[in-house]
């Protein structure tokens, strides 16, 4: 499987911005796909997952009624609508995808079996 990202750029704080991830390959092995940002000199850390199948999703709190994880498997694509950005939602953002059904946590960048290139988000005060 390879994902690739896209989107991101520069907006001010309360402005909107999508980020999609197209998966291509064994797509069929995708249980999950999850997205990831990293600011500069921090960790990298959780934002939102979705199930391949099914659409389930979760969202870290503090992205909770702003962001909005969708998927559209015609087109093995994975979007991320980003709404009333604020600055500390800055960094680089990563899809990231979970190859089959396993028990481990989700909300941590190490399980993941797959990983796209990032793309940057910058929002400005």
């Amino acid at each position: 499987v390879q994902l690739q990202a896209s989107g991101g750029g520069s907006v001010q704080a309360g402005g909107s911005l999508r980020v999609s991830c197209v998966a291509s390959g064994r797509t069929d092995n995708i249980y999950l796909v999850g997205w990831f940002r990293q600011p500069t000199g921090k960790d990298r850390e959780f934002v939102a997952l979705i199930r391949w199948s099914g659409g389930t999703t979760n969202y870290a709190d503090s992205v909770k009624g702003r962001f909005t994880v969708s998927r559209d498997n015609a087109r093995n694509t994975v979007s991320l609508q980003m709404n009333g950005l604020i600055p500390e939602d800055t960094g680089v953002y990563y899809c990231a995808a979970i190859r089959r059904f396993r028990p481990l946590n989700y909300y941590s960048d190490s399980g993941y079996d797959y990983w796209g290139q990032g793309t940057q988000v910058t929002v400005s005060s």
